[in-house]
């Protein structure tokens, strides 16, 4: 027994249905790669600059919903990339092109804290009790 069109038709969408996860994300960075000049860590900081509101509508949907994420205050690469529920790579790209297009301000994370030094510690510790006596 042969195919129909109809069922070829709809055989061929069930094909389509399952690649198509794969295609927006091509489409969303618009084939574009992570510059070098870019390297965006987990906890980098991102905003929207104050003048960024109308060249945003230019943008596509996926870029403007992480303009409307970071519009009101800093926000890191991974927060945006858990809120859009785009790939962190692609939030990277994202962010990449928006920064080079100068919308968005981009801020190194906050380095972590140095250990105390002990023996500084120890010492403060030592002249407290001298002065104060505990």
């Amino acid at each position: 027994m042969g195919r129909t069109g109809e069922q070829q038709r709809d055989d061929t969408d069930a094909e389509l249905e399952l690649t198509s996860d794969l295609v927006p994300l091509f489409v969303i960075t618009q084939g574009r790669a992570l510059p070098p000049a870019h390297e965006y860590s987990h906890t980098t900081l991102v905003t929207a600059k104050d003048d960024a509101a109308a060249a945003a509508r230019t943008l596509s949907p996926e870029a403007r919903q992480v303009m409307d994420l970071v519009a009101h205050g800093f926000l890191s690469v991974a927060e945006v990339a858990g809120h859009t529920r785009l790939p962190l790579g692609i939030v990277r790209i994202l962010l990449a092109q928006m920064e080079e297009g100068g919308l968005l301000l981009v801020r190194p994370p906050i380095p972590r804290a140095e250990r105390p030094d002990r023996e500084l510690l120890s010492a403060v510790i030592d002249g407290l009790r001298t002065r104060f006596g505990a």
